[in-house]
């Protein structure tokens, strides 16, 4: 019997490991949907470090490159969406800091349209 031919068939074939590529993808979708809580522009620091190095990974390989760089991309717009979401929130927590302190819902709601509305 061969065995070179018999060697082969429990043997497992050696596993490529594209694991900061898919890190960095589900980082930056749970980046991405988290951010408008501004906690996604943390995820998208993570997954930009973790992309880079999978896209490292991925010239030495020749595995996981898509996955590398949807990953940097998603974890980039993360990131965007998490700063103009914390601009947004400090710019209405200036224009309505007059209004933090009110006896009603009611009269939050009109304090707050009232500083809104003023140009």
């Amino acid at each position: 019997m061969n065995t070179q031919a018999t060697a082969g068939l429990g043997a497992r074939p050696a596993a490529v490991k594209d694991g900061p590529a898919t890190v960095a993808l589900m980082l930056g979708v749970t980046g991405l949907f988290t951010s408008v809580a501004v906690v996604g522009g943390a995820l998208g620091v993570i997954g930009v470090v973790l992309g880079a190095a999978g896209l490292r990974t991925a010239r030495r390989t020749g595995i996981g490159r898509g996955k590398a760089v949807t990953g940097m991309v998603t974890s980039l717009l993360a990131i965007v969406v998490a700063a103009l979401a914390a601009f947004f929130l400090a710019w209405y927590a200036n224009r309505t800091q007059a209004c933090y302190q009110p006896d009603s819902l009611r009269q939050y709601a009109q304090c707050v349209s009232r500083h809104l509305s003023k140009t």
